[in-house]
């Protein structure tokens, strides 16, 4: 069953209309720069939601935040998929801000999908075959986007002909972190018909990877193969997309949600994949990375802004190397974090 939009509730109320909010990524984040990227300034930045892609094929139309540098042409675009956590909205369009703030504000277009799978829509629990994860319908979101980009630059005419689209990254944190995997090249088994799964999509020129789950085999708990089977089969040998891989080195889980394994089970996007990676390790955080999630979130039990700092500079460093060919933020962020007396994170390469 197809439902209109009209019929779901957000918060209580209907969300009818775009709506408009201007502000600077320093403001809202707290990243001045000072030490990461010298004098280098986030721009005023605003951001419009939720902007209703219709498309008929899926469950409900497609709803996104779109966030933007006030001025500026020729843009970078990101699209930023959220995780599947319990929280009832950063697991939508509206979660991510300190993600999503700091790379507008710097100079990115920033695209942010309410899937299938938030907390916001009622499909999570349902019958679906997919649920809860809806992990193929994740990607197709994102391809989705992409082929309609036109349409959104109509819908939104504030970044009407300001934006770039062969400049084109994939981010995601956790259940996110997973669907920018597969669209990055990662494959994995379709629990149902036994397939192989390729969500590949090269429009995508780069990625950033989150707290993502690693290999499948017996790496996966019983929880997960019981509750999340198509972890089971995942395989990162075709992923060949220059990607940032970020985990934190305390993201253990007691109760062995996911993976038998600890923290190393979310360097395997890193460890198992082919060359042109980064693997940003940040030192005592959880699965949260200090809060990338959002502003003061109960989920975050890592929540340390100095550490979102580490994330928000080293993946712009990253992102604005790999699409716009600039390593000065890369350089200079790099150099300050490895000069910290107490550094709060840790590169590799490869």
């Amino acid at each position: 069953m197809r439902l209109d939009r009209r019929t779901l509730l957000a918060g209580g109320s209907i969300l009818s209309a775009s709506t408009l909010f201007a502000r600077t990524a320093s403001s809202q984040t707290g990243s001045t720069g000072a030490g990461y990227a010298g004098d280098m300034a986030a721009r005023p930045a605003f951001s419009v939601a939720p902007v209703v892609l219709p498309a008929p094929e899926r469950l409900v139309d497609l709803e996104l935040r779109i966030s933007a540098p006030v001025t500026g042409t020729d843009l970078p675009i990101i699209l930023l998929s959220h995780g599947h956590g319990p929280s009832n909205f950063l697991s939508s369009l509206r979660g991510y801000g300190p993600l999503a703030d700091f790379w507008a504000g710097y100079g990115f277009v920033v695209i942010q999908p309410t899937h299938l799978d938030s907390a916001t829509l009622p499909f999570r629990g349902s019958d679906n075959p997919e649920a809860p994860l809806f992990w193929r319908s994740r990607a197709q979101d994102m391809s989705f986007i992409l082929d309609n980009l036109n349409v959104l630059e109509e819908m939104v005419p504030q970044i009407r002909g300001r934006v770039d689209r062969e400049k084109v990254a994939i981010a995601g944190h956790s259940m996110g972190g997973y669907t920018a995997s597969l669209l990055l090249g990662a494959r994995t088994i379709d629990p149902v018909s036994g397939a192989e799964v390729n969500l590949f999509d090269p429009r995508f020129k780069a990625g950033v990877i989150m707290s993502a789950p690693g290999l499948g085999g017996d790496a996966i708990s019983n929880n997960a193969i019981e509750h999340y089977p198509v972890f089971s089969g995942t395989d990162f040998s075709n992923l060949a997309t220059p990607s940032l891989v970020a985990y934190g080195t305390a993201d253990n889980d007691p109760t062995q949600h996911l993976t038998v394994r600890g923290s190393d089970w979310y360097k395997d996007p890193y460890l198992h994949s082919q060359g042109g990676k980064v693997l940003l390790g940040i030192l005592g955080a959880g699965h949260s990375l200090g809060g990338v999630s959002g502003y003061d979130a109960k989920e975050a039990d890592d929540e340390n802004p100095e550490m979102v700092k580490v994330v928000q500079w080293l993946t712009l460093g990253f992102l604005r190397q790999q699409l716009l060919g600039d390593d000065a933020v890369w350089n200079t962020a790099r150099a300050h974090l490895d000069g910290m007396a107490n550094p709060l994170g840790q590169i590799e390469t490869k």
